[in-house]
């Protein structure tokens, strides 16, 4: 997966996520399923900014960055800022 690739998934889950959000401030309950896939994407989102940061440094030390590879989700959202 090429960084075009990553950037065309992201826009498609930050597209979803918008949906969702707005619906959910709309003042119109989520169900359970929209509020499970609501997380999925948060925790998709994460995943691919990481995939992303992996891949380009990677790349700024001369290493393929095709070689990185989509951590876990338990290992993302993991990270303390």
């Amino acid at each position: 997966m090429g960084e075009q690739d990553i950037f065309e998934n992201i826009d498609g889950l930050v597209s979803e996520e918008r949906a969702l959000r707005a619906r959910s401030t709309a003042d119109l309950v989520l169900s359970t399923e929209e509020r499970s896939r609501l997380r999925e994407v948060e925790v998709q989102l994460d995943q691919c900014w990481d995939l992303l940061r992996q891949r380009r440094a990677l790349s700024e030390f001369g290493v393929d960055p095709a070689s990185a590879k989509v951590r876990p989700a338990d290992e993302v959202e993991g990270y303390q800022g």
